[in-house]
Order: structure tokens, then C-alpha cells, then sequence
């Protein structure tokens, strides 16, 4: 998706979002539409990191780095293309076909090396008549260009929504003819005889409009698996924290099958510092995010393998209850958040938003949690503490500090 500009803060938005539509649009699904993605997908996406400057080559060495380090196995299994990977024309008889400068040997075959290493094959299309960066769009080609992908074990279809086809329906607005197009995809999706996890992006295209917003937000859940909520993500940590802030409240929109996705992973890159890259690691997994890490996954430093290695952290992401964080307490610069995990387990996180470092509490009571003794896990130092009352610490600049609370019967 190209990106756009934030008019208005996330933060606000999603306060104007809270207060006006959404009382008028109640969610329409409460579980996975397919029966796929019942935890947030976790991979890789090359847009954040290379944009256009893609070839099969990149995604051979790609998977081959997940596997090698570890990473497959702790989840990252999707390896998804994103847009410039096919020819600016459809071949004469109508059907997608591969940039054959960048990938020689084709589609099926990548996604047969793919699955062969155990993996997962993600490719991207748009909804409207082209891509974003001009290659052919879905439009007018739903049912051959899903068939397509079927053929050649797409696991993972990512579909944007740029030049959507608002001219062939009259008096319908944005919310209308996208809910009509991502439902026939959908649907020509379920009966592809394939199993292909759905990426929508209607709702970063109209991030910033709540009324519009909430209308798209009222739909999504019934024919996507995870949709973008914000603007395209990029190396700083201006970004990673307006999609922060964007995706923050939106905790009702999501349930197993169904993820709000704020965006790809900067995990490894150099706009952000290595407490920052960690930062928003845990934040992602906090609000039951897709994992996508968007670098170069082969030359990824020991400090960037570490964080997107931490099993603890990743297990809150994976939480099969599937619930968002709440934003608890906002205290000074501080954002306090609360994920209730599978067998009781809390996930609490103290963000520091702030250009100092800052001491920060919450209590039980705030966190709705009953009274009683628990046991606190940091999930970075591994210490282990005890409390019956409250959570206290002193918090870095632009870090967090992260626990697992466990009741002590």
C-alpha cells in the first residue's frame, strides 16, 4: 500500500472513533469466517524493508534464514510477496504471471520450495483494477486469479485497495463497494480447494475517518482473516508508534480468526533503536498482532534474533484465547495494557512513550484482577516476583517492561 498521510493522530482518532460511530455498527463475527489463522499468522513481508527491489533469490535465502535460525519452528512459517512480483501485463489468456526477470523459475515452483521447507507461501494482489505500484489488479478477474493461486499453493493472500473500482456502483460509498468486492473474493477463496488465510486492507484506507471507519470495521471480520487498521509502516519510531496508537482501542474488532493487524515488524532495521525494536515487539504481541518481520532476515544481528526469538513473548501473541490488550491506565507518559491469557495468566505491559525514563504503578483492582498473591514473570529479564496489591516499575524511555502474572492458589 503506498502511504498516506496521518491527518490526524491515532490517539484521537480512536478516541472519536470510541465516542461517536461504533455504537451503530456492532462487530459482525466473533470467530474465524474460514476456520483459518485461530492465531495471528507470523512470518515474513518484504514490503517495509525492500519495496520493489525483490527476486526469487531474496525469498530462497529468505526461508532458508527462517529455518536456520530457529525461527520457523518458533512460528515464523509465512513467507509473503508483496507487490512488483508480477509482469505489468496478463499473459494472452488472461492470467497473472510472474515477473520472469525477478522470479525465473515461476510461481508454483517457489511455492513448492517453500513447502518444502516446511513453510508457507503469501502472495499479494489489490481488489481494484491495479496494484499500487500499476501491475493488474483482481477486478474483473476473481474466480481465474484465485484458481491461480490455488494452483500454485498460495497459502496466504494479502489484497490491497488501491484504484478500487468505485465507478461500476453508483451511490454506494467506500464502506458499500468494498464490503461487495472482499466478500466475492472471499468467497471464491472457500471454494478454491485450497486453504488461504485472507489479508484485507480496507481499513488503513480510511484510517482517520471514523465514520467511515467504523463502517468498514462493522463488516471486516465476516470475510477477512486480519486487516490493516493504519497507515504503511516504515523504519522510525514515529511510525511504529502512530500504528500503536491507531491500533490500540480496537481490541473489540478481534477474536481468533480475525486479527487487527497494525502493520509489519521493523524488528532488525536501523531506524529504530534496539530497546525500540523490542518496544514494539511487545507491544505487537500484546495486541495479538500478525507477526510479518520485514528485514533481511539473513543478516539479522544476534540483538534483533534475540527479541524476535523470545518464546515467552511470542506465546502471549499466540494465546489461543485470542483477546486483545485493554489500555488499562494512561499515567504521565506511560500506557499500561492487560491481555487475560489461557489459564487465568494476565500479560501486563508499562510503555514508556516519554523522552525520560519514568516510574509507573498499577494495582490489581485497576487491572480487574482479584484480590490474592501472584507470581510476576518479566518476560525480558526473566525475573521472577511476588505481589499481592500492585505492579511497579521503572520504565526507559520509548521501553517497556512486560509481565506474565500467574495466581498463586
Amino acid at each position: 500500500m503506498q502511504r498516506l498521510d496521518l491527518k490526524v493522530s491515532g490517539l484521537i482518532f480512536c478516541l472519536l472513533l470510541a465516542g461517536n460511530a461504533m455504537a451503530s455498527n456492532p462487530v459482525s463475527r466473533t470467530h474465524s469466517y474460514n476456520g483459518l489463522a485461530l492465531t495471528p499468522p507470523m512470518g515474513f513481508n518484504d514490503w517495509a524493508h525492500y519495496q520493489c527491489h525483490i527476486s526469487q533469490r531474496l525469498f530462497v535465502q529468505t526461508a532458508n534464514a527462517l529455518v536456520n535460525t530457529g525461527l520457523a519452528k518458533l512460528g515464523y512459517r509465512y513467507v509473503n510477496i508483496d507487490d512488483c512480483w508480477m509482469a505489468r501485463y496478463r499473459n494472452a489468456a488472461g492470467h497473472l504471471v510472474a515477473n520472469r526477470k525477478l522470479f525465473p523459475r515461476g510461481m508454483k515452483w517457489l511455492g513448492a520450495y517453500l513447502h518444502a521447507k516446511g513453510l508457507k507461501f503469501g502472495i499479494y494482489e489489490d481488489a481494484g483494477y491495479k496494484t499500487c505500484q500499476g501491475k493488474p489488479g483482481i477486478y474483473g478477474h476473481i474466480q481465474e486469479d484465485v484458481r491461480t493461486f490455488a494452483s500454485w499453493g498460495v497459502d496466504y493472500l494479502k489484497l490491497d485497495y488501491c484504484y478500487p473500482p468505485d465507478n461500476r456502483f453508483p451511490g454506494k460509498n467506500f464502506s458499500q463497494v468494498a464490503h461487495l468486492v472482499y466478500a466475492k473474493v472471499s468467497r471464491a477463496l472457500r471454494h478454491s480447494g485450497h486453504a488461504i488465510v485472507f489479508s484485507c486492507s480496507p481499513p488503513a484506507y480510511v484510517f482517520g475517518k471514523p465514520k467511515l471507519f467504523a463502517q468498514v470495521m462493522s463488516w471486516i471480520g465476516s470475510v477477512c482473516n486480519l486487516w490493516r487498521t493504519d497507515d504503511d509502516i516504515f523504519d522510525a519510531w514515529k511510525s511504529v508508534l502512530a500504528n500503536f496508537n491507531g491500533n490500540v482501542t480496537l481490541g473489540r474488532f478481534s477474536h481468533p480468526g480475525g486479527w487487527n493487524d497494525p502493520d509489519m515488524l521493523e524488528v532488525g532495521n536501523r531506524g529504530l533503536t534496539i530497546r525500540e525494536q523490542r518496544t514494539q515487539f511487545s507491544l505487537w504481541a500484546e495486541m495479538a498482532a500478525p507477526l510479518l518481520i520485514s528485514t533481511d532476515v539473513a543478516r539479522l544481528s544476534p540483538a534483533a534474533l534475540k527479541i524476535l526469538s523470545n518464546a515467552a513473548v511470542i506465546a502471549v501473541d499466540q494465546d489461543p484465547l485470542g483477546i486483545q490488550a485493554t489500555l488499562i491506565k494512561q499515567e504521565g507518559s506511560v500506557d499500561i495494557l492487560s491481555r487475560p491469557l489461557i489459564n487465568g495468566d494476565h500479560a501486563v505491559i508499562l510503555f514508556n512513550k516519554g523522552s525520560k525514563r519514568t516510574y509507573a504503578t498499577v494495582s490489581l483492582k485497576q487491572l480487574g484482577l482479584n484480590p490474592g498473591r501472584y507470581r510476576l514473570q518479566n518476560l525480558w529479564t526473566k525475573q521472577i516476583t511476588w505481589t499481592h496489591r500492585r505492579i511497579a516499575a521503572e520504565v526507559r524511555s520509548h521501553g517497556v517492561v512486560m509481565y506474565r502474572l500467574h495466581a498463586i492458589p
